[in-house]
C-alpha cells in the first residue's frame, strides 16, 4: 500500500512531506500489507497540536492495523506526549523524518514508549541539506526550502525548539531545485523557510535573501513566477528591495510577520521591529512596487494587551494597507515566556480576534473592489469542471474564479482574465 502523509501547518512542512514520502518509500514502508500513515505535525498553536491528536485517533479507528508515525514540530517539542498515545507506533524528530534509515527502524508492536521515540536535540543540527523533489503532490505551485530554524526567541513562539537554530540551504542547491521543478512544468515556485529573511549569514560569502532571489531569477530564466513566503520586514536587505522594484517575475505579494500593531506588546513579544517600522516598510515598498499586496500575521489577545493596545493592531491594518490577514487568537504554549505573563481572559481574546477578522474582511473587500475592470494573470489551482468555475490566483495572490476551454484548463497554467466583480471571497472574471 502507498505511504500516506498527513501534513499540518506551514509551506515548509508541505515541501518536507514530499521528501518524507520519497524516503519512506525507499525504506520499504509502501510494501507494508496494512500501510503506513505519517503525520507531519505543526506546533505553532495548541489548537494545531489538538487537531493532530484528533486526526491520529481517527486514523487509528479507520486503519486499525496500519503503522502510524508522528513527526514534525509538535513531535519534536512533545515527543513523550505523542509516544504515550496508544495509537502511535513511532515518533520521529524533524531531523530524523528526512532520512530513509529512520523509517527502516520502525519498531514492532508492543515496544515501550522509549523505543518508540527517535528525536535528537534539534539545537545540535548545524546544516540544512538540499533535498531534491520532482513535484509537490496536489499543488499547482511548488515550494522550495531555502532555510530552516530560527535564532530569535519571540516570547510566544515554540517553533525554535521544534526547528532548531537558523541554517541556510546553499544557494547552488536552491537554484538546482528550482531548475528541476521548472523543467518538470511548474510555472510558479515559492521560496520558503522558518525565518526566511535570516537566510545566508551561515554560508560563505555573506549572502542574504535578496542575493538568493536575484540569483534564482538570473539562473532560471524559464521560471515565470517566483514568490516569497512569510518574511520579517525588519530584515529585508537592499538586494531584496531592488528585486521587488525591478524584477517583474518576483510576485508583488509579501506576507509580513507583524504579530501586533502596538509598540509595548511588540517589546513584550521580543520582536525586533516597532509599529512605525512596519508602516514605513509598507510605504517604501509601495513606492517602488505600486501593485504590491501585503498580507500579515497578527495575534489578538497577547498577555497584558489592553483595549487601547488592541486598537493599535486594528489600526495597523489600514496604516500598512494590509489585505490578506491571518488572525491568531493568542494561544499559550507551555515552556514559552509569554505563557507565564498575565493572561487576557479567553472570552476577550476570542472577541478581539473576531473584531480583527472583521477589520480584515473590510480591507479584503476594498482590495477586491479596487481590482474591478483590471486584467489579471491567474495561475490555475483548480480547473473548471462541467461548467463549474475553476480557481486561480493573481500575481498578488488574490483568489479568482474563471471558466476556460480544455486547452487552457490545466492546473499550474497561467491565463489572463478581466475582473468583472467579486463575491466577497474571490474575484469574478471574464475572458478578454
Amino acid at each position: 500500500m502507498a505511504v500516506e502523509i498527513v501534513t499540518f501547518g506551514c509551506r515548509l512542512n508541505t515541501y518536507e512531506s514530499e521528501v518524507m514520502k520519497r524516503e519512506a518509500d525507499a525504506a520499504g514502508l509502501g510494501e507494508l500489507k496494512d500501510g503506513a500513515i505519517i503525520f507531519n505535525t505543526c506546533a505553532v498553536t495548541s489548537e494545531a497540536v489538538r487537531q493532530a491528536r484528533q486526526a491520529i485517533r481517527k486514523a487509528r479507528r479507520e486503519n486499525p492495523e496500519a503503522r502510524i508515525i508522528v513527526t514534525g514540530c509538535a513531535a519534536q517539542t512533545e515527543a513523550e506526549n505523542f509516544a504515550a498515545m496508544g495509537e502511535v507506533d513511532m515518533v520521529l524528530g524533524n531531523e530524523e523524518k528526512l532520512k530513509s534509515n529512520s523509517y527502516r527502524m520502525l519498531p514492532d508492536f508492543g515496544v515501550n514508549q522509549f523505543e518508540k521515540v527517535r528525536v535528537n536535540d534539534i539545537m545540535e543540527v548545524r546544516e540544512t541539506a538540499s533535498h531534491m523533489v520532482d513535484a509537490i503532490e496536489g499543488r499547482a505551485r511548488a515550494f522550495v526550502q531555502v532555510q530552516n530554524g530560527c535564532d530569535h526567541r519571540c516570547t510566544f513562539c515554540i517553533i525554535p525548539y521544534g526547528r532548531g537554530n537558523s541554517r541556510s540551504v546553499p544557494m547552488g542547491g536552491v537554484v538546482d531545485q528550482v531548475k528541476r521543478l521548472v523543467d518538470n512544468g511548474y510555472a510558479e515556485v515559492v521560496l520558503t523557510g522558518v525565518d526566511m529573511t535570516s537566510y545566508g549569514p551561515d554560508l560563505p560569502g555573506n549572502l542574504r535573501l535578496g542575493k538568493l532571489v536575484k540569483t534564482v531569477l538570473s539562473q532560471v530564466p524559464d521560471l515565470q513566477r517566483l514568490r516569497l513566503s512569510s518574511i520579517d520586514s525588519i530584515e529585508a536587505d537592499d538586494d531584496l528591495m531592488e528585486a521587488l522594484a525591478n524584477e517583474s517575475r518576483l510576485m508583488p505579494h509579501l506576507h509580513l510577520s507583524l504579530q501586533s500593531g502596538d509598540d509595548m506588546i511588540l517589546k513584550r513579544m521580543k520582536r525586533r521591529h516597532l509599529r512605525d517600522d512596519s508602516i514605513q516598510f509598507c510605504e517604501t515598498v509601495r513606492q517602488i512596487r505600486p501593485d504590491i499586496v501585503f498580507g500579515a500575521d497578527i495575534i489578538a489577545g497577547f498577555p497584558t494587551e489592553t483595549e487601547a493596545m488592541f486598537q493599535n493592531s486594528m489600526k495597523i491594518v489600514e496604516d500598512c494597507g494590509l489585505t490578506h490577514l491571518h488572525v491568531f487568537p493568542y494561544s499559550p504554549r507551555e515552556g514559552t515566556p509569554a505563557a507565564r505573563m498575565p493572561q487576557v481572559r479567553r472570552d476577550i481574546v476570542k472577541e478581539r480576534a473576531a473584531r480583527l477578522r472583521g477589520e480584515a474582511d473590510r480591507a479584503y473587500a476594498a482590495h477586491l473592489k479596487a481590482l474591478d475592470g483590471s486584467v489579471q494573470k491567474l495561475l490555475i489551482e483548480r480547473e473548471s469542471v462541467n461548467g463549474q468555475a475553476g480557481i486561480g490566483r493573481t500575481e498578488g495572490f488574490t483568489m479568482a474564479a474563471f471558466t476556460a476551454d480544455d486547452a487552457e484548463n490545466v492546473p499550474g497554467k497561467i491565463i489572463e482574465r478581466r475582473i468583472i466583480g467579486h463575491d466577497k471571497d474571490k474575484l469574478l472574471t471574464s475572458t478578454l
